[in-house]
């Protein structure tokens, strides 16, 4: 998500993180909002007007239906690094 991309769901009436969240699919990158939150958080404060005190942080929720680790651990590319030599 980029600060356009904020200001556009703001421009469209979605003047919390929860909607901003809904809207935008902020927090659902690899870091799951934990590196960008602050920074949308301030930035949704400015545009709204609101003390930055205002804004909570979203709710995290557990995935829908989990990845049993069993799917993960069948790809063998998975458990190959850059530097590994042996074939």
């Amino acid at each position: 998500m980029t600060l356009a991309d904020l200001a556009h769901s703001v421009s469209r009436g979605y003047r919390d993180i929860e909607e901003v969240k809904r809207y935008t699919g902020f927090g659902t990158g690899p870091c799951q909002g934990k590196e960008c939150l602050a920074v949308v958080a301030a930035e949704l404060a400015r545009l709204t007007q609101q003390p930055p005190e205002a804004i909570p942080p979203f709710t995290s929720r557990p995935p829908l239906s989990p990845t049993p680790l069993r799917l993960l651990a069948r790809d063998p590319g998975a458990h190959r690094f850059s530097d590994d030599t042996e074939k």
